[in-house]
């Protein structure tokens, strides 16, 4: 029996987790297909950028945990993509909606 992957899209559609993948690729060393399934890999990526500039301390492990989610808050809060509830490391609705506001951005623009 195959298991699959993890895929954790945080609210993202099909088209804007591709986008976000096309940012990935493009700047974090992202070297998996643009499927529009944010997985392990996306994650791997996207965990090296919130390491260099957003204070994630976990590891490369392509695991979207609180870290992760701390991390990521941190970095929509603090580059106006609209996140203005705490950083608490809880992919709720507000975390979500900036998630998409940033991969919207992706989309237009990568």
């Amino acid at each position: 029996m195959v298991t699959p992957l993890a895929v954790v899209n945080l609210g993202l559609n099909t088209t804007q987790a591709k986008g976000v993948q096309r940012w990935l690729k493009a700047s974090w060393g992202y070297t998996g297909g643009i499927d529009g399934e944010l997985g392990p890999e996306s994650w791997k990526a996207f965990q090296r950028h919130l390491k260099a500039y957003h204070g994630y301390t976990g590891a490369i492990d392509g695991v979207v945990g609180g870290g992760t989610v701390s991390a990521l808050q941190r970095f929509l809060k603090n580059n106006g993509w609209g996140y203005t509830g705490a950083i608490d490391g809880q992919a709720g609705p507000g975390t979500q909606a900036a998630f998409k506001t940033f991969a919207n951005w992706c989309v237009a623009n990568v």
